[in-house]
C-alpha cells in the first residue's frame, strides 16, 4: 500500500529566492499597485495603505532585519529540503495554484489533475524575461530551469485518484496533454528547484484555483478534497512512499500577521472550524494560497504539525510584503 510519510508547508515567494539588495525592487513593485488586499479584506491603493499603516512598521525595514529574515528563510528551506530527502519519497504530491500558466481564460478549473506521463517546465524566452519587473526576473532561477525540464508523472496512480475523487463528488478536470506553449507553473517548479527533487522523483501536481473568481472552492471544500485525495493515494496497492507539499502563501501582498498566526495555529491543532472562520474577503489575492495549505492539512489529517518558522517579511512602511511559513507534518497521531 502507498503510505504518506511526510507533509510540508512552504511559501514560494520570489522574495525567498532573491538577496536582500533585491527586496527594495519587490517593494517598488508594491508601490505601483492600485489593488492591494489589506488586512481588512478590502482592496486599497498603496497610498491608502500607507496612510492607515502602523507607524512602527518602518522599523522593520532595516538592512539588519532584512538580512536576519533572509538567513532564517534560507535555513527554513534547507531544513525542509533535508527532511524531504530523508523521507525518500517516491511520489511528491504538490497542492498549488496555477496563475495563468497552464490554465488561461479558455478554462480555469476549480480542481485539476494531470493524467499524462510527464509535464514540462518551459523557461521564459529572453523577451519574456526582459519584460518582467527586475525583482521577478532575479528570482526566475527558482521558478524555471534554464532549459526545458521534464517532471515525471504517474498516469495510473493519478487516474486512480481522479476516479476516487469523482466518486466522492468532486467535479475534476483532467489533462491528458499539456497545452501547447504553456509551462508547468511556479507553485510546482519551485518545490523541485528549491527543495532538491531529482528528475527521478515522480511529482503529482494538484491544481487548485485559489486566485480567480467565481469558482474558487471554499475552505471546507479544499479540506475535504485533500482528505479524499489522501484516502485514494493510500488505497493504491503498490508500496509507494508519498510526501505531501502545500506550496505558496501565507499572506501577501500585504502582511497579515494575525491571519497567518491564526491559520498556523488552526493547522497545528487540525481545527477546521477555526479555518472556516476566515472570511472570504481575506482569502483573495496572494493570501488565497492559504487554501493550498488547507487542502494539504486535509490530506494530512490527524498528523502532528510543527511550525519550523514564521517570518512576517515587511518590505514597505505600508505593510506590504509576505508572510513566510515553513512547516512539517510528521507521522504519528495528533494529540489535541
Amino acid at each position: 500500500m502507498a503510505e504518506i510519510v511526510l507533509g510540508i508547508g512552504i511559501s514560494h515567494s520570489p522574495q525567498l529566492s532573491t538577496p536582500t539588495e533585491v527586496w527594495e525592487r519587490h517593494a517598488e513593485r508594491d508601490r505601483s499597485q492600485r489593488a492591494l488586499l489589506g488586512t481588512d479584506g478590502e482592496f486599497h491603493t498603496y497610498d491608502e495603505l500607507l496612510a492607515r499603516a502602523e507607524p512602527g512598521l518602518a522599523d522593520a525595514l532595516t538592512p539588519r532585519i532584512w538580512e536576519e529574515q533572509y538567513a532564517r528563510s534560507q535555513a527554513g528551506i534547507e531544513r525542509i529540503a533535508d527532511e524531504l530527502a530523508a523521507a525518500q519519497a517516491d511520489v511528491v504530491v504538490v497542492f498549488g495554484d496555477d496563475q495563468h500558466e497552464l490554465f488561461l481564460d479558455d478554462g480555469i478549473p476549480a480542481f485539476a489533475l494531470s493524467l499524462s506521463d510527464s509535464l514540462w517546465d518551459y523557461p521564459p524566452s529572453p523577451e519574456q524575461l526582459a519584460s518582467l519587473p527586475s525583482g521577478l526576473a532575479e528570482a526566475s532561477w527558482a521558478q524555471h530551469s534554464p532549459q526545458p525540464d521534464q517532471y515525471r508523472g504517474h498516469p495510473e496512480l493519478n487516474g486512480h485518484v481522479a476516479r476516487c475523487l469523482t466518486d466522492a463528488g468532486f467535479d475534476l478536470c483532467v489533462l491528458r496533454k499539456q497545452p501547447e506553449g504553456r509551462s508547468l507553473g511556479h507553485a510546482y517548479t519551485f518545490v523541485r528547484r528549491r527543495l532538491g527533487l531529482t528528475s527521478e522523483t515522480t511529482v503529482m501536481p494538484v491544481f487548485l484555483n485559489t486566485y480567480f473568481m467565481p469558482n474558487v472552492p471554499s475552505v471546507e471544500r479544499c479540506y475535504d478534497f485533500g482528505r479524499h485525495l489522501a484516502r485514494a493515494v493510500e488505497e493504491w496497492p503498490e508500496p509507494l512512499r508519498v510526501a505531501v507539499v502545500a506550496s505558496g502563501g501565507l499572506s501577501h501582498f500585504v502582511v497579515d500577521e494575525a491571519l497567518d498566526r491564526g491559520v498556523l495555529e488552526a493547522l497545528r491543532h487540525d481545527d477546521l472550524p477555526l479555518l472556516q472562520d476566515i472570511t472570504k474577503g481575506k482569502m483573495r489575492s496572494g493570501t488565497s494560497e492559504v487554501l493550498n495549505w488547507v487542502a494539504a492539512a486535509g490530506a494530512l489529517k490527524g498528523r502532528p504539525m510543527e511550525v519550523l518558522d514564521y517570518i512576517p517579511a515587511y518590505r514597505t512602511p505600508a505593510g506590504t510584503g509576505i508572510g513566510m511559513g515553513f512547516c512539517l507534518w510528521r507521522q504519528g497521531v495528533l494529540r489535541k
